[in-house]
């Protein structure tokens, strides 16, 4: 987990952060969101520390890849995240009643099944920072059917918390990632619904292959659904052209091992889910935060490179 900052650090941070949250709330929400890019566009020729990270990132993912496409992947990644903050400070303006506006939905047989699949035993929502992903998480649950988010804390507290308030707000619950499982668990057989964000570094897990490289990557949603037969759905936002559409696309449900030899299955299954994070990028590869130290933890013996 990142080093929270507290103190001066953290208010100053927070009061840049308010200013910008300020204006682009003032806007209405297509101006705000075409700024949101050129805001993004600024920030990434002025990023000197983490534009080398994403470029490295990029070069693992895609090594047939020129560096031109990799920039203009990376030119469009800071974008998306740019409009992605200007309609996160528009959330307000929705509601039940026009949420149909902004997303819809592919693929809900696939949803349907999964229900079906898990007979009251919950839904393990494979996931990534992908898309406008808080876009995805409320209009769940504006449309009725409200996510325990799994999550790791923002380093600032100011901000962490404005951000797990506007999570919450239409009856989403925020899980904190350290020490998850047991809540996890227990929301579960409540038969709930339990997203995972799949695509972390983590110092604890097992090393699966993403993209050309071995990734360290949590095993506990394999162990989780192993243990509970909560059927794994997984789900991703695609934003639909540079407006304010966006579409969530389910997958079928993962077929997920759960006989023979534990440690093997734990690893198989992890390896699924992996894969089919890595295709969702593929696909759409501006989708994803190319800024993450994705493959920081390395195996024993091999030098880290970031």
């Amino acid at each position: 987990m990142a080093r929270q900052i507290g103190g001066l650090a953290a208010r100053l941070e927070y009061s840049a952060t308010a200013a910008l949250v300020f204006g682009l709330r003032r806007l209405p929400w297509p101006r705000a969101v075409r700024a949101g890019a050129r805001l993004a566009r600024f920030a990434m020729a002025l990023d000197r520390v983490n534009r080398p990270i994403a470029l490295r990132n990029l070069e693992i993912a895609f090594p047939e890849t020129g560096v031109g496409r990799r920039l203009e992947i990376l030119r469009s990644s800071y974008e998306n995240w740019g409009r992605m903050v200007a309609e996160w400070t528009h959330f307000e303006e929705l509601g039940p009643h026009n949420v149909d506006r902004y997303v819809s939905y592919e693929g809900w047989s696939h949803f349907e099944k999964a229900k079906k699949l898990s007979a009251g035993r919950g839904i393990l929502v494979l996931t990534a920072h992908f898309g406008n992903f808080e876009l995805q998480a409320l209009a769940f649950s504006l449309q009725g059917e409200p996510l325990a988010i799994v999550q790791r804390p923002v380093r600032n507290p100011l901000i962490d918390r404005q951000v797990q308030q506007a999570r919450v707000r239409f009856g989403n619950l925020v899980v904190a990632r350290k020490r998850a499982a047991m809540r996890m668990r227990r929301l579960l057989r409540e038969d709930w619904m339990v997203a995972v964000a799949l695509d972390l570094d983590v110092r604890r897990g097992i090393f699966v292959k993403f993209f050309s490289l071995a990734a360290a990557t949590s095993d506990g949603l394999a162990r989780l659904s192993m243990a509970t037969g909560a059927s794994v759905l997984p789900a991703f936002i695609v934003r639909q052209g540079d407006g304010l559409t966006h579409r969530t696309v389910f997958l079928p449900p993962v077929e997920v091992r759960r006989g023979g030899d534990h440690r093997s299955a734990v690893a198989e299954n992890t390896q699924r889910f992996a894969s089919i994070i890595e295709e969702m990028i593929r696909r759409h590869p501006d989708h994803w935060n190319w800024i993450h130290r994705r493959w920081k933890t390395r195996p024993p013996g091999e030098r880290r490179f970031y």
